[in-house]
């Protein structure tokens, strides 16, 4: 330990991150900038020449500031896995999405973890950061790496601290987001907790691999569930001529025992819509059904639809079927000021809005054209925006309320508004053009 803690100290400490994304690269940015030596590994080669090049591939890290660190040998990044030999410690930074069947995909962890392995050294930290279900550190990735012949919380050393990145917040960030810290044994954790403290306010020592885990787990299944009673709210009180929005509002002046979520046209993000059923997924094991998770999990899947009902609804009003007519979809990452579109409801909105023979077209400021996801592939570019633009279109589709929008421009312009996140609350003119959904 004295060891350790003396290479951080004299920033002698050579810091691998395996995965360079919305979590890896703003821990980073964050490790660089207190002078450690980061190498930054990713399977991506665009990606890695980017990085090399002082170009960043998120918004809220501007290319100025990956180009200093660069310049400076902070700094680099590469395909090379081989690399982690040179390295003290890596922290483990991919994706842990869902299959078709709504099951934990394992596999960039699995993946992470035999490529650790072809290189782990003895003494060497290794830290996963991704999601997960309580047990993936000790049950998964421990196994694959005693596979070298040597023993996890002896010969190197296995800690679970969750990512807690929140893209676009600008109250909250890497720095200031306290940090949960479990590990395989207690110098384990001790260890992953003077790696972070040179970074993060304050660490949050846990008991266990598992209770780190969990932790992370309860946050979002906490926000899953709250989000999906909203969303529950929003249609009944719909159907009753009530503005779900104004009731929040209302709600929020009290100053204890209530915390405002607000409803929206589905949930987005890689953690809400997916990390609960990661808990759903291992609870079966133990005999156990969360029907919280689960009843959350079908309210909020179901927004799109609801949203697409309104919007023929707004049509049909105007004597207008939806087959045939103009759609624009405002905004298509997932929530608003960001480029992340990973599960954005709003790529569900434009399959199930095509599904039914409308033509749809987008528009975001941050997100010039779509890529190819694991399961979607829009192949679309975003439309510019003008008067004579939004006034072709049958409807046009909040879906993302970006602040940069100008509201008012655009329901002066605009025929019929579809609002799902309430972005024309303060519009005074032209509110019959609105529907909120």
């Amino acid at each position: 330990m004295n060891n350790w803690e003396r290479k951080i100290k004299e920033r002698r400490l050579n810091l691998g991150i395996l995965g360079l994304g919305y979590v890896g690269l703003p821990l980073v940015r964050a490790f660089a900038d207190e002078s450690l030596r980061v190498l930054g590994f990713d399977t991506d080669p665009g990606k890695v020449k980017a990085l090399n090049s002082g170009r960043s591939i998120i918004k809220h890290i501007p290319d100025s500031h990956i180009r200093k660190i660069v310049d400076e040998g902070r700094f680099e990044a590469t395909c090379d896995m081989s690399r982690m030999k040179r390295t003290d410690a890596i922290v483990v930074c991919v994706p842990t999405p869902l299959t078709e069947n709504r099951e934990p995909d394992m596999q960039y962890v699995i993946g992470s973890a035999q490529t650790i392995a072809r290189y782990l050294q003895r003494g060497r930290l290794v830290v996963l950061e991704s999601t997960t279900y309580p047990g993936t550190t000790r049950e998964v990735v421990a196994p694959i790496l005693e596979l070298t012949g040597l023993r996890a919380g002896t010969d190197f050393h296995l800690a679970y601290s969750p990512e807690r990145e929140d893209p676009g917040n600008k109250q909250f960030n890497t720095r200031t987001i306290p940090k949960v810290v479990g590990g395989l044994t207690s110098r384990c954790r001790e260890m992953a907790c003077r790696l972070y403290e040179t970074i993060i306010v304050k660490t949050v020592p846990v008991s266990s691999l598992e209770a780190a885990e969990a932790a992370k787990i309860l946050e979002n299944v906490y926000r899953c569930i709250n989000i999906a009673m909203v969303n529950e709210l929003k249609m009944v009180f719909d159907r009753m001529g009530i503005d779900v929005w104004e009731v929040v509002a209302a709600a929020s002046t009290k100053p204890f025992g209530f915390s405002a979520f607000y409803p929206g046209p589905g949930l987005g993000g890689h953690c809400i819509p997916i990390d609960p059923f990661y808990l759903t997924w291992k609870a079966r094991q133990y005999g156990i059904a969360t029907r919280f998770i689960e009843l959350a999990g079908e309210i909020n899947t179901n927004m799109p639809r609801y949203v697409v009902a309104k919007i023929m609804e707004a049509l049909n009003a105007k004597k207008k079927s939806l087959k045939g007519s103009k759609v624009l979809v405002l905004g298509l990452a997932y929530k608003k000021d960001i480029d992340d579109l990973r599960e954005s409801p709003s790529i569900e909105l434009i399959e199930l809005l095509r599904d039914k023979g409308a033509r749809v077209d987008y528009n975001d400021p941050y997100i010039s054209k779509t890529h190819e996801q694991r399961r979607h592939n829009l192949g679309m570019q975003s439309r510019r925006l003008s008067g004579k633009m939004l006034s072709s279109y049958d409807v046009v589709l909040i879906s993302t309320d970006h602040s940069c929008y100008d509201y008012e421009w655009i329901v002066k312009n605009a025929g019929l508004v579809v609002d799902t996140r309430n972005a024309t609350a303060a519009v005074t003119k032209y509110r019959h053009r609105i529907v909120k959904a």
